[in-house]
C-alpha cells in the first residue's frame, strides 16, 4: 500500500488519565466490577469525581488547551448494571445524570479560549481483560443503544466506547451510534503484541468496521496499552493510520493479566511516558486526542502536555 503523507502533527487536545485506578490506589475507594458510575449516587462519591477533574482540567486549562470531558459511564450499561443493582429505569437516569455531572463541571471551567466538549463513555459488554464470549454486531447494537440514546438525550457532544476487544462488537456499537445520531469514537485495546485480544491486527478491525459501517465512526483510538505494545503496528505507513485520531495508553508495561492481578499501582515514569506519546505524534501525526488509561493521573497528563505541545 502506498504510505500515508506526511504531516507535522496537530495540537493536542487533551483528556483525562485513569479513573478508576487513581480512586482505588489513590484515594482508597472500592469499585466493584470496576465501576465508577455509581460514585454519582452519593455526595462524596461526587465530591471525589469533581476532585479528580479538577486536577486534570487544571493541566489543560493551564497551557490552554482543548479537554474532552469523559464520563464515568464505562460500565453504566445493562449486564454490568445488574450486577450492581441499577436496572434499565436507574441506567437510564444514572447516564443522563453523569453527562448533566459533566456539563456542570464544563460550565465551571469553561473560558473563551479553549473547548470543553462533553463524552459519553461506553465499554465492551463482556471482560477486556478476558473476551471470552465475543458479542455478535447485532446483539451489540441492540445492546448498547440505550445507553448511546441517554447520552443523547441528556445533551452530549460525542461518546467514546473504550478497551475494545472485537470488531464485530465495534461494528454493533458504530450502528447505534449513526441510529442515535451521536457523534462516535471506538478505541480498541491491546495485547503485548499489538493485537486485539480476541486475536485481530489492530489496522483488519478499524478496516472491517470502516467496511462494515460506511466509516460511520468519526476515528479510532487506542486504550489500556503501554505504547511498547502496540507502536510496531503503527509504523506500517498504511492508509487505516488515518483513521487514528487518539491514545490513552497505560503507564505500565505489565500485560492485562498480570495488570489484573496486580495489587499495587503501576504508574510507571510520567516523563518517559510523555517522550513516547511524542513518539508516537512521529509517526501517527493524526494522534491528537491524548490521555490516559491504567496507572496514569494528571501528573502523566501534564507530561504527555509538556512533551507534545
Amino acid at each position: 500500500m502506498t504510505p500515508a503523507p506526511s504531516r507535522s502533527p496537530a495540537r493536542p487536545v487533551l483528556t483525562d488519565g485513569g479513573l478508576e485506578t487513581w480512586l482505588i490506589f489513590d484515594r482508597g475507594v472500592e469499585l466493584p466490577d470496576f465501576a465508577a458510575f455509581p460514585l454519582l449516587d452519593t455526595a462524596d462519591g461526587r465530591r471525589l469525581l469533581t476532585e479528580y477533574w479538577d486536577l486534570n482540567l487544571t493541566v489543560a486549562t493551564t497551557q490552554g488547551l482543548d479537554f474532552i470531558l469523559g464520563a464515568p459511564t464505562w460500565r453504566a450499561s445493562a449486564d454490568w448494571g445488574v450486577r450492581l443493582g441499577y436496572d434499565a429505569a436507574s441506567l437510564d437516569r444514572i447516564n443522563r445524570d453523569a453527562i448533566a455531572f459533566m456539563q456542570a463541571l464544563r460550565d465551571r471551567h469553561q473560558t473563551a479560549s479553549i473547548s470543553l466538549p462533553v463524552w459519553g463513555s461506553v465499554g465492551p459488554r463482556g471482560d477486556a481483560y478476558n473476551p471470552d464470549r465475543p458479542t455478535g454486531a447485532s446483539e451489540a447494537e441492540a445492546y448498547h443503544r440505550p445507553q448511546i440514546e441517554s447520552f443523547k438525550a441528556a445533551g452530549a457532544d460525542a461518546f467514546t466506547a473504550q478497551t475494545l476487544t472485537h470488531s464485530d462488537e465495534a461494528i454493533g456499537i458504530a450502528r447505534a451510534a449513526r441510529a442515535a445520531g451521536l457523534p462516535c469514537t471506538l478505541s480498541f485495546t491491546t495485547e503485548t503484541d499489538g493485537r486485539l485480544p480476541g486475536g485481530e491486527a489492530l489496522g483488519d478491525a478499524i478496516q472491517r468496521v470502516d467496511g462494515a459501517t460506511d466509516a460511520a465512526p468519526d476515528s479510532y483510538m487506542i486504550n489500556c496499552a503501554h505504547p511498547d505494545h502496540f507502536r510496531q503496528a503503527l509504523a506500517c505507513g498504511e492508509p487505516w493510520l488515518q483513521r487514528l485520531g487518539g491514545v490513552r495508553a497505560n503507564a505500565s508495561r505489565l500485560s492485562h493479566a498480570e495488570l489484573d492481578n496486580a495489587t499495587e499501582l503501576k504508574s510507571g515514569d510520567p516523563v518517559e511516558l510523555g517522550a513516547l506519546y511524542r513518539q508516537l505524534r512521529e509517526t501517527v501525526p493524526g494522534l491528537t486526542v491524548l490521555g490516559g488509561c491504567c496507572g496514569t493521573d494528571h501528573r502523566h497528563i501534564e507530561q504527555i502536555c509538556k512533551a507534545c505541545v
